[in-house]
Formats: C-alpha cells, structure tokens, sequence
C-alpha cells in the first residue's frame, strides 16, 4: 500500500513497524508503533530509522519519542546494529529496503529477545562477552614487551582458520539457537566457534587442555541441541556446527585420555 502513498519526492513511502519500551523496568510502556518515510535509493533499514528520528510522528499523527538503536560501522562489520526484521535476525545496516520490502510491504523491527532489553531496539549483550572470558578466547602474551614475530603457518593452516574468525559477536547464532536463554549456562555456537580457533592457533594451542576443560562441563559443548540454527542465520557464513563438531569431538578425547597426560 506504501506505494500508492505520495510524497514531495519519490512519491514512494517506507513503512517501519518497530516494536518499541521505554526502558528495562517498563514492560507495560512495550508496544508497536507504525511509521512512513519518504523513500530514498539504495536505502536500508538503519537509513530508514534516522528518516524517522529526524521527525517522530507515528502513522496516526502522533508525535512520540525517537526511536533508539545501535550502530557503529553500517557496513556489516561491528554486529551492533543486529536486531530482528521481518521474524530474521540479521544486521540493519545490510538489509536493504528493496530486497525486503520491494512492494512496500509493512517492515517490521523488533529488539533480540535473548538479551536483557535497554530500550526500544538496544539490548545488551553482556553476557556473550562472559561467555568469551569463560571460554579464554583469546592468546595470552608474555607481557606487553617485544615479541618478535608470530609463529609461522602454512598457507593451508591460514586457510581453514580465516572463516572462524569472521565472527563480529553480533549475537545472531545465540539469537536462533533454542538452547541459549536464561535458564541455561550454554555457551552458544560463537563460544564454541572461538574455542575452535583459538586451539588451531600455534600460540592459542598452548592453552587448549584449558578451554576444553571449560566447555566440558555445564554450559559447555554438551548443551547444544544440534538445531543447527546458528548456521543458518551466521551472516558471515561461518561453518558453526563444523565448529561444534569439533570442539565436542576434542573435548571426548580430553575426557578419555586426558588423565593419561596429568
């Protein structure tokens, strides 16, 4: 219907349905609220939502307050801007007003549900970054003075690590995977997909009997119901039940064999 709409420029509207809250202790401020603005080419979501900041008026006339999220790079980089369109979660910043609602269909935006909500379309995904300690996903360095260059890796090696580590932390894999919510400790397929790469690097191998052990009990490998989900919504394609595969598959050998080493 947008489409029959008329403007002072392209005569073409964008219509935004964006749930919305006033903040974490308001659940009963949570509603929908509908705006139009005007179209404009090559937009996306994000571009979308600055037409209705500049001018806050809901479809009814009504002025409200503006409508609040996160962005920082705006080109599929950061994972800031990830929320949930038209039931997907994906980033905003790449979902191009076009490709999702060609015909003017209702674009609909809604916060990540598996985080603690802030306000409107901001949530905070402090917890992600617990999981990332929890799992030591990163390579400790002896101090901060010269190290000299890094170990070397054939090119192969380089190869199969380079797609593990696209991960931006955006929350996508956590927010399709049925396992992640409050009433687990489960990791999620980012946690795990970080264990993998890490124990593949040289120097991050050294402390790989250290991670395993972390994801072998509650919360870690075993949780994971195999729903496969994760992958299908990782926009960086990374290959996360391969990663879950492994990681479970090293974590048996640990379990088995590890007290031969001790």
């Amino acid at each position: 219907m947008a489409n029959s709409d008329t403007t002072k420029g392209t005569g073409r509207l964008v219509h935004l349905r964006v749930k919305r809250q006033d903040g974490p202790d308001l659940p009963e401020t949570k509603r929908y609220e509908e705006f139009k603005v005007p179209y404009l080419p090559q937009m996306n979501v994000i571009s979308a939502l600055q037409q209705v900041q500049k001018e806050p008026r809901t479809v009814d006339g009504k002025d409200v307050a503006p409508v609040v999220w996160e962005s920082s790079c705006l080109e599929e980089v950061c994972g800031a801007c990830t929320m949930i369109i038209n039931g997907r979660v994906r980033q905003a910043c790449s979902a191009l007003v076009d490709q999702i609602a060609p015909n003017g269909e209702v674009i609909t935006v809604e916060p990540m549900t598996k985080f603690p909500l802030v306000r409107d379309l901001i949530v905070d995904r402090e917890r992600m970054f617990h999981d990332m300690k929890k799992v030591k996903a990163w390579i400790d360095i002896d101090g901060t003075h010269e190290l000299g260059p890094g170990p070397r890796e054939s090119p192969e090696a380089q190869q199969e690590r380079y797609p593990l580590s696209r991960c931006m932390t955006c929350g996508c894999c956590v927010e399709a995977c049925p396992q992640y919510n409050d009433s687990t400790q489960f990791v999620g397929p980012f946690a795990l997909n970080l264990v993998r790469l890490f124990n593949m690097h040289p120097s991050g191998a050294l402390h790989k009997n250290a991670r395993l052990e972390t994801v072998m009990g509650e919360g870690g490998v075993q949780d994971c119901g195999k729903s496969q989900n994760c992958v299908e919504v990782c926009p960086k394609e990374i290959p996360l039940v391969d990663s879950i595969a492994q990681v479970s598959r090293d974590a048996t050998k640990r379990l088995l064999f590890g007290w031969l080493l001790k």
